[in-house]
């Protein structure tokens, strides 16, 4: 229930965070309207998967071979989550949105772009690696692995589909973005405090 719990958290907390991905959702709303925005978004759930599949496959091929530098990777996992943490608790800079207008992009470019943007995002894959390290242990079931990861995938899907709604929508987009900007310490301060509480449990 703890590892649970754990997961829903950071996830959440992550996912809102403002990132390459959050600001390509934006734009692709903004510029080409709901469906591409929202196709964009399912790339974007679409790339966590990749994230998910190697490090299933490599915490579990730490957790065989060696205990040790599994331990060690978990502390440095917690150590990026305060990182991110205080990143997000001190950002004052507006994230800033490239909306210059570009020819219409189609539903497979926009899912390929939100794909490939959380694929090659550095804060998706730390962001998934240390996650599993901190929930993962030798006796947590492939099952159970699995479900996170989809959990991971569902959110990103479900904020981000959000996003393009907003977004496609004129006279929702400042509301939005004031409300991004107001839970950034609030989020900044939660990631400090579990990332801290997960590196000593």
């Amino acid at each position: 229930m703890t590892e649970l719990f754990a997961v829903a958290v950071i996830t959440v907390l992550a996912v809102i965070s403002p990132g390459a991905d959050f600001a390509m959702v934006v734009r692709n709303s903004y510029l080409y309207g709901r469906t591409t925005g929202l196709f964009a978004a399912t790339g974007v759930a679409a790339g966590v998967l990749v994230h998910v599949t190697y490090t299933m496959l490599g915490v579990g091929l730490l957790i065989a071979a060696n205990t040790a530098l599994f331990t060690a990777i978990k502390l440095i996992g917690a150590a990026y989550l305060v990182y991110i943490g205080l990143r997000t608790f001190f950002a004052r800079a507006d994230l800033t949105v490239d909306l210059e207008s570009r020819p219409a992009l189609s539903r497979w470019g926009a899912l390929r772009t939100g794909f490939l943007t959380n694929v090659l995002n550095p804060k998706t894959t730390l962001f998934v690696v240390s996650t599993f390290t901190q929930v993962v242990g030798p006796d947590t079931a492939l099952w159970q692995q699995s479900a996170y990861g989809l959990f991971m995938s569902l959110a990103h899907l479900t904020w981000f589909g959000l996003v393009a709604l907003f977004f496609s929508h004129s006279r929702l987009r400042t509301s939005m973005l004031r409300a991004q900007k107001a839970l950034n310490r609030a989020i900044g301060a939660t990631l400090v405090g579990l990332g801290v509480t997960l590196g000593v449990t």
